[in-house]
């Protein structure tokens, strides 16, 4: 699904205020420590709650396998003066045969309020569009998640309604808010505001 480009781990996204880069082992200990504020963990489908530094290792090993594969993309978001130190993640998880990917994204907390991850997001999606095929994409959303639907919105995503999936890390099924991007319908096309693409 993705290019050459994306699957080398020196890739690196550009925004105003941040790099959006591949996660690293050294990058645990933080992601151990937002990702386990249950204003994160409880806010989402897929983060266990407690969320210990053996969850951190396995999802960066899981998001280094599916980003050399190319079979999908996870970043972390740090800021540019400080580019070791992750304050949250973005990614997309493939499912060609739909012709769609799903979508997902969370910021640490302390970091709240400043606009990041909407800056991130959009960079990100843009992205999508230019160096994927993809016309569509999926993404899921807590109804209690009035963040997160803040963000989807800012970025374009419409409401599709209600349904419910498995989550584990919440103990069973969950009702989520299905929100969708298309291609045709994203509000600035890619090129209008590029993302900046590097090697770190």
């Amino acid at each position: 699904m993705f290019p050459e480009v994306t699957r080398d781990d020196v890739f690196r996204l550009e925004t105003q205020r941040l790099w959006l880069r591949w996660p690293r082992a050294a990058d645990a200990a933080a992601i151990a420590r937002l990702a386990g504020d249950p204003d994160i963990a409880l806010n989402s489908t897929h983060i266990p709650h407690p969320y210990e530094i053996h969850h951190a290792d396995a999802f960066i090993v899981s998001a280094r396998a599916e980003n050399a594969a190319g079979a999908g993309l996870v970043l972390a978001l740090t800021f540019k003066r400080q580019p070791k130190e992750p304050i949250g993640m973005v990614g997309l998880h493939g499912a060609p045969d739909r012709g769609e990917a799903m979508f997902g994204f969370w910021l640490g907390k302390p970091f709240w309020g400043q606009g990041l991850m909407t800056e991130a997001a959009a960079a990100f999606t843009d992205l999508v569009f230019g160096v994927t095929s993809l016309g569509r994409i999926a993404s899921a959303a807590l109804p209690t998640n009035a963040a997160s639907w803040r963000v989807h919105e800012k970025l374009g995503f419409l409401p599709l309604g209600r349904s419910v999936v498995s989550a584990p890390a919440r103990g069973g099924d969950v009702a989520v808010e299905r929100f969708e991007l298309r291609r045709a319908a994203a509000p600035t096309p890619f090129g209008a505001r590029r993302p900046r693409v590097t090697s770190a």
